[in-house]
């Protein structure tokens, strides 16, 4: 039963239903409102996660174990995050796994960051980049509460100019000018090792695509992932109305040994 009893200090995930959620911090002497009634969190405490808690209005909540999706979904935001669907084929397509040293850029909410580290662990390391200071404080909160912190480096800098580490597994991209990495890129890989890059736009890609192609890189490929959930009920199932449509389009791409052209000096 180990890390299955609820203790202070723990995360849970508060469902009224399917998208009625709140992630809380279990802390004594702390109340909760909601338009169902307040309920106390620290009466949870020492029962197992999966437990149910009324509210003073009779109105039951279930208190699950946050899993690596609650942490993304519930970032604290000052950007939009990588979605569920778009990091989970980014961390399928980097190839990432523990013990993999990854750089990436931008840190943003620190959601794709998150998703990264959890699969590192615990040998790992994320050497993520932002040139925004607020962003970096803000990615460093939320890994914290999802318990990665200590698997990632926060770093300022802009890494179109360079990237400082060397012998990467996986360079993951999240800006606006992903081709100007590119020859930094080829150098900071290992041989063989993968580049991602997502972007919201085609023009985007296609730049990227040709800088790619410049140095040589494999296995050049952007797909668009969108994802429908469906409507349950008997007799009357068929998709929801509302999707998730398109957030960005994922290129990825694997480092050859020699390139075309040669790559430019590091300035770091």
């Amino acid at each position: 039963m180990l890390g299955q009893i609820i203790e202070e200090g723990d995360y849970v995930l508060l469902c009224l239903d399917a998208r009625r959620t709140y992630l809380l911090k279990i802390e004594v002497g702390k109340t909760f409102h909601t338009h169902k009634g307040y309920l106390k969190l620290d009466e949870l405490i020492g029962k197992p996660f999966g437990s149910k808690l009324e509210s003073n209005s009779k109105i039951s909540f279930t208190a699950l174990k946050p899993i690596l999706e609650d942490y993304i979904m519930k970032s604290s935001r000052k950007t939009q995050i990588t979605y569920p669907k778009d990091a989970a084929l980014i961390v399928m397509f980097s190839g990432i796994g523990s013990g993999s040293r990854v750089v990436e850029s931008g840190t943003g909410t620190g959601a794709l960051t998150t998703a990264l580290a959890h699969y590192v662990k615990p040998e790992g390391k994320i050497y993520t980049y932002d040139i925004r200071e607020e962003f970096k404080l803000n990615a460093e909160k939320n890994l914290k509460r999802a318990h990665l912190l200590d698997f990632v480096e926060l770093k300022s800098g802009d890494v179109t100019e360079g990237i400082e580490e060397q012998d990467l597994d996986a360079i993951i991209l999240d800006l606006a000018t992903p081709w100007l990495v590119v020859p930094h890129a080829f150098k900071a890989l290992k041989p063989s090792g993968t580049i991602i890059s997502f972007s919201p736009t085609i023009d985007q890609v296609v730049k990227t695509t040709e800088a790619l192609e410049d140095y040589n890189f494999t296995f050049i490929e952007t797909i668009e992932c969108l994802m429908r959930s469906m409507q349950i009920s008997r007799g009357k199932t068929r998709p929801h109305t509302m999707m998730t449509g398109h957030t960005g389009y994922i290129t990825r791409a694997r480092k050859t040994i020699t390139s075309t052209k040669e790559p430019e000096s590091n300035p770091i």
